[in-house]
This record gives C-alpha cells, structure tokens and sequence, in this order.
C-alpha cells in the first residue's frame, strides 16, 4: 500500500447523478470530491477531498488506498475512475489527451502515437480512400505529414503545396497528406505520391469497394 500526498492542479469536482439506487462505495464514487489524472499505461493518480493521492492502476484492477489493499473492495477511487473515462474527462487506456493539430479542438488520441494529432473528425488512415474535392477523383491515402501546406515544395513544381493554383481557398497551415491516385495504383508497381491539404480530401462512403490488398500497396 503506498499513499501520496502530492499538489495537483487538476480540480477536484463533485459528480451528480442520481444515487438513490447505488450501494455506498458507488454513492462516494459519483458525490465525492475527487481529481482524476492519467498517468500513462492504463495507471491514473485520484487526488481525494481528504488531501491523500492514490494511484489505480486499470489494467491490474488494483488502487493503493487502503479499501483496496486491505479488504479487497472495488473502491471509490476505482469506481471514479471509470466514472471519468465513461464521460470523457479523461483518456481511456491507451489514450492520451491532445489538441487536434487541423482543427485545434480537444481530443483523445492513441497513447503510442506521434504527431499529427487528430480528432475523429480530422483524421485519415493510411489506406483509407479519399475523394478530391476539386477534381472528384478517389485517392488512396499513404500518410498524414505534420508538415503544413506552407511548408512542402511540390518537387518539380517549386510552389508550396499551399502555393499551387489549385489549393487556392484551403487553409496555408493544413496539414499535407500524401496520397496515391486510385487509378495509378491499379496500373502501375510504383505509384507516385501527392500532396493535398487535409481539408481537400474527404472519406467517401464506398471505400470498401475496393480491394484491401490493392489499398494495402500503399502503405507497404
């Protein structure tokens, strides 16, 4: 058993549902005031009202508080954390907290990753197939860049991937996705790559249409 009592900078809040129904230690989970704070790998720190800082580690379904180590419960701090990952305050294991890097809102992102950030809304797969928004065509994808548009020269070009005619009206700070011409990739062994704003290139429904081992060249 160890206990902490360490500063936070999280607030400690109150939950309120109803909890006529609940058995005490479920009650104290959601009316308690407590600081929830991820810790990476599935562990998060409790910060409870009484000062103490306890540490549940999710994947071992254990906590450090002394309900816990020494009757065996399912604790509060247990219960509380579930409670957090369900609303979304904070990170599931094996998520982290970020800012989307296209849309700048708050999201949870996969803990291994680097950058790009993206939301659910923002974020293309490699293989995923895309469509041009200006030409129509289906495109498969091979990578988000972190570069921004005004950033990547079109080699051969010498213009900025915010710079070329036809990125005119998307934002100079869209990330660059290269992607591969759906066409090129059924004809050819070495596809050429392209860069696009993130913002040209939209996921289309009929996706699974084509073939995953034709998608999966891309990536390979």
């Amino acid at each position: 058993m160890s206990e902490t009592r360490t500063p936070t900078q999280v607030r400690k809040t109150a939950l309120a549902p109803d909890v006529r129904r609940l058995d005490e230690r479920a009650a104290r989970a959601w009316t308690e005031r407590m600081a929830v704070r991820p810790l990476g790998g599935g562990r998060y720190a409790v910060d409870s009202a009484s000062g103490a800082t306890y540490v549940v580690d999710l994947p071992a379904g254990s906590c450090t508080c002394p309900d816990h180590q020494l009757r065996g419960e399912r604790c509060k701090h247990l219960r509380r954390v579930g409670i957090e990952i369900t609303t979304r305050r904070v990170p599931a294991p094996g998520k982290r907290a970020a800012v989307c890097d296209a849309c700048g809102v708050e999201t949870f992102v996969p803990e291994e990753e680097g950058p790009p950030d993206l939301c659910p809304a923002c974020r293309l797969e490699p293989g995923d197939v895309v469509r041009d928004r200006e030409a129509d065509d289906r495109l498969v994808v091979a990578r988000v860049t972190p570069a921004r548009a005004d950033e990547v020269v079109i080699e051969g070009v010498g213009e900025t991937v915010a710079d070329y005619a036809t990125n005119e009206g998307y934002p100079t700070d869209d990330l660059v996705v290269e992607a591969v011409y759906l066409g090129d990739l059924a004809r050819r062994d070495s596809p050429r790559r392209y860069s696009f704003p993130l913002s040209r290139l939209e996921r289309v429904d009929d996706a699974e249409i084509v073939d995953r081992n034709l998608r999966d060249r891309v990536t390979a």
